[in-house]
């Protein structure tokens, strides 16, 4: 039986390997009892995280060509409440036939999850920007922002 703390880790990675996919139905439906919070502003529900991502997002054959890496994941678990928080740090690689392999962000993720009915769930994400790279092959927002 997996711990509490190994079921979180495999929430993030999911996170991960649903964006980098492309697949942002799959992604949005990780926030169904939460909210993402960001630079840009936040979003309540799937469907506006789903949009989000479909109208901001650069895809290449359906995907945004990335790959994140989380690390220094720090998770503490309050058993009792059924509630945790994670901070972890991010680094977002990108490449795209166009464009060479590089880093596009780094940043750390802020995370508060609670226990329902039995699974792990977001109850909100925030990603702090650190470093941020050439984001031009990745965010369409990004272009209208400095063109």
């Amino acid at each position: 039986m997996a711990s509490d703390r190994d079921e979180i880790e495999n929430l993030l990675a999911r996170y991960c390997e649903t964006y980098d996919a492309g697949d942002f139905e799959a992604y949005a439906q990780l926030f169904v009892h939460g909210r993402v919070a960001g630079p840009t502003g936040a979003f309540e529900t799937p469907e506006e995280i789903a949009a989000y991502h479909r109208k901001n997002c650069r895809l290449y054959d359906g995907s945004p060509m990335t790959r994140h890496v989380t690390t220094n994941i720090e998770v503490h678990v309050d058993e009792v409440a059924g509630t945790a928080t994670a901070r972890s740090y991010v680094t977002i690689f990108q490449a795209t036939p166009d464009f060479a392999l590089q880093v596009i962000f780094v940043g750390q993720y802020l995370d508060d999850l609670a226990k329902i009915d039995g699974s792990w769930w977001f109850t909100q994400r925030q990603a702090v920007p650190h470093l941020v790279g050439d984001l031009s092959a990745h965010a369409v927002e990004y272009i209208a922002r400095t063109s």
